[in-house]
């Protein structure tokens, strides 16, 4: 057997995201509908009384890097 060699994934936002690609990138790196993403973070929202929630956003968007529309 052949191990298939597989790039590494990298969590990057999505550039076609709704405010700033966070929640997209994060369902493209684990493979799962953004809808789910997005409602699991309003979620979080609504049960952490919005303030780590948005804080969280906040640091993703500005350490997560946005994937170019060509790569």
């Amino acid at each position: 057997m052949t191990a298939r060699s597989r790039e590494p994934r990298k969590l990057t936002r999505s550039p076609q995201g709704v405010v700033a690609g966070v929640c997209g990138g994060l369902a493209e790196y684990f493979g799962i509908d953004p809808s789910l993403v997005r409602v699991g973070y309003a979620a979080l929202m609504i049960f952490s009384a919005g303030f780590p929630g948005m804080l969280l956003y906040i640091i993703m968007w500005a350490i997560v890097p946005k994937r170019r529309f060509y790569e």
